[in-house]
């Protein structure tokens, strides 16, 4: 079960914009992702890899300060808001709510809820 100042630091982490260092840093070995209900990508070594490449063809990611956090026991729920600016420069945002499973100290799996069809609308970036 992770603590509150550990979830905490993965949230820091995030913000700060080293995604792939959260990933390493706070995901068991053999952790799960997934988007809505699209099949699940697994192990760690993917998740970063993955992450890599995905962050390799934008511009920039901002992430914003979740409005809220929730932890019970081993699972935790994130609000999540993310601005990508695309290399041709206009940005678009996803709101998402992350529901992680933590194995001690790790995320063990997680999976990310959002309305896929509003997500990357058009925004102004603040």
């Amino acid at each position: 079960m992770p603590t509150r100042d550990r979830v905490q630091a993965f949230v820091d982490c995030v913000v700060s914009g080293d995604h792939v260092k959260a990933i390493e840093d706070f995901y068991h070995l053999d952790a799960s992702m997934q988007e809505n209900l699209a099949p699940l990508r697994e192990g760690r070594d993917f998740l970063v890899d993955h992450e890599r490449r995905a962050l390799a063809r934008v511009e920039r990611m901002d992430t914003h300060l979740p409005e809220a956090i929730l932890v019970d026991g081993d699972l935790v729920a994130i609000r999540w808001v993310f601005d990508v600016t695309s290399t041709d420069s206009a940005t678009k945002r996803l709101i998402e709510v992350a529901l992680q499973n933590w194995r001690d100290d790790r995320i063990q799996a997680e999976q990310f809820f959002y309305d896929s069809a509003t997500a990357w609308h058009p925004v102004t970036p603040d």
